[in-house]
């Protein structure tokens, strides 16, 4: 009997934590197929919020992005136009190290990203140092992209501190296709 109720108990716990994490794999047969290099090439037009850890939007924006590559090495300029006024430059050099995985670095990002995608997904893990008033957080982003039709890209990203979720970031952004 006691073999049966640990056989039990840890197939629950596998299907617990099976269900906890969702991988990029598993979009791979989603359509449109998101290709980073082709995507983030040229004008991009985007508009988001950041909502705080209640779900209260906080700062809404428009962002400016372009980019270009030379091979594997791309670089990804972001101008932000944030509505009460601030203005912010990010400036990515991304690196496509296989057929679907890439690492990236920008200046209030302490250490690399790290990005991997499959069919229509992205997903960039990475730690960003985000002002606020005087300090500055450092804080866990686990950034996911989904490619849509009509250039359409969907950006949801959540922050963490110390574990716990803090806040989120929806951005839709907008690459005209002929």
């Amino acid at each position: 009997m006691r073999i049966l109720m640990k056989g039990i108990l840890i197939m629950g716990l596998a299907t617990i934590l099976g269900a906890c994490g969702v991988s990029v794999d598993d979009y791979n047969d989603q359509q449109p197929q998101m290709d980073i290099q082709e995507y983030f090439t040229g004008p991009i037009k985007a508009w988001g919020i950041v909502q705080d850890r209640t779900g209260k939007v906080r700062r809404r924006f428009d962002i400016d992005l372009h980019g270009s590559w030379d091979g594997d090495e791309g670089v990804l300029k972001e101008q932000f136009h944030y509505y009460d006024g601030e203005e912010q430059k990010r400036e990515w050099r991304i690196r496509k190290l296989s057929n679907n995985k890439f690492e990236g670095f920008a200046d209030d990002v302490p250490d690399k990203a790290t990005g991997e995608s499959s069919g229509n997904a992205v997903r960039w893990a990475y730690a960003l140092d985000v002002p606020v008033g005087d300090s500055v957080y450092t804080l866990q982003i686990d950034d996911w992209m989904f490619l849509m039709n009509d250039g359409v890209l969907i950006n949801r990203s959540y922050m963490k501190k110390f574990g716990i979720k803090v806040g989120e970031l929806t951005i839709f952004m907008k690459k005209d296709v002929e």
